[in-house]
């Protein structure tokens, strides 16, 4: 029997999709049906208590009416200061935290991974309400701890500012979430091969040489795939800046981004009734700008990334 013979006959393996099926039931259920009716949505205007195919005026008045592009533009340039933060900061501070606990030199390294890891279990509401309770000027315990060290001049109400409020979100954000990160590195600095570090050691190269030389290149995909992902969780983010800032995402609307901006849009808030057709036209530029993000870093990071892989 040729070789050409056998991979004819070849059975199909049929309890793959077996296997499968249950998995893509649950999805396409709760994500691609759901996704379909937004940009489905999105394309219709209620008009005389009427649905009427618009094409893509909903996404023309998001763009260039001043009642949607203003608010628009401005939730969409918080949404990247939000994501840059968030890369300066979290993703840097991670790396270095998974840097030291890996160090078998360190004691109670267990204990720092949890006490690091803790803030990222704890609920959007909970992290909200304390923070605001801390830097608050009139009852918080920042202006107490800060006066205790000299400090207190420096105090300000943070979320209070315009040109405060969103980084000092931004900062919380990164203090709840930096957990992950660690994690994930940390895991990627414990896979490394000891036949390569022993190596690495026979030429000479330790301590901090080696982390930058040796170590730091062979977790760049790991990096790649956080970066990502901070990318996505960003963009798709809310809960912390409803829990603090409420829907209208104050002062004058300094903290709001696509999430919030989302949020009134679609269900309304106070005076604003809600329009759920325009709701689904911010959600469905929410979906591509992630998408297009996601595809940046496929072809354009990814396919680089894996030279590093060992």
């Amino acid at each position: 029997m040729s070789y050409q013979d056998s991979e004819i006959k070849r059975p199909f393996r049929w309890h793959i999709l077996v296997f499968l099926a249950p998995a893509l039931l649950v999805y396409t259920a709760f994500m691609i049906v759901p996704l379909a009716g937004t940009l489905q949505l999105s394309l219709f205007q209620k008009i005389d208590q009427k649905l009427v195919f618009v094409g893509l005026d909903n996404f023309r008045m998001l763009f260039g009416d001043p009642r949607w592009s203003v608010n628009f533009w401005n939730a969409l340039g918080n949404n990247v200061w939000f994501f840059i933060i968030h890369m300066l900061v979290q993703n840097p501070i991670g790396v270095l935290l998974a840097a030291l606990l890996s160090s078998p030199r360190l004691r109670f390294r267990a204990f720092y991974r949890t006490a690091i890891f803790i803030p990222t279990i704890l609920s959007f509401v909970i992290v909200g309400f304390v923070w605001k309770l801390i830097l608050s000027p009139l009852w918080g315990v920042a202006p107490f701890l800060m006066d205790s060290v000299g400090l207190k001049s420096l105090f300000t109400p943070w979320l209070g500012k315009e040109e405060y409020a969103l980084t000092t979100l931004s900062l919380i954000s990164v203090w709840q979430f930096i957990g992950i990160p660690m994690m994930l590195i940390y895991a990627a600095l414990l896979s490394i091969p000891d036949e390569v570090i022993e190596a690495a050691e026979c030429d000479g190269i330790t301590g901090l040489s080696q982390f930058w030389k040796i170590k730091l290149p062979l977790i760049l995909p790991s990096i790649g795939i956080i970066s990502i992902l901070t990318f996505v969780g960003n963009f798709n983010a809310f809960d912390l800046i409803y829990t603090a800032q409420g829907a209208l995402a104050g002062p004058n609307f300094s903290t709001d981004i696509l999430g919030t901006f989302l949020y009134r849009a679609f269900f309304g808030f106070q005076l604003q009734l809600g329009d759920p057709n325009m709701g689904a036209a911010i959600a469905t530029m929410m979906f591509f700008i992630i998408l297009a993000g996601v595809c940046v870093y496929l072809f354009a990071i990814q396919t680089r990334l894996r030279r590093y892989q060992f």
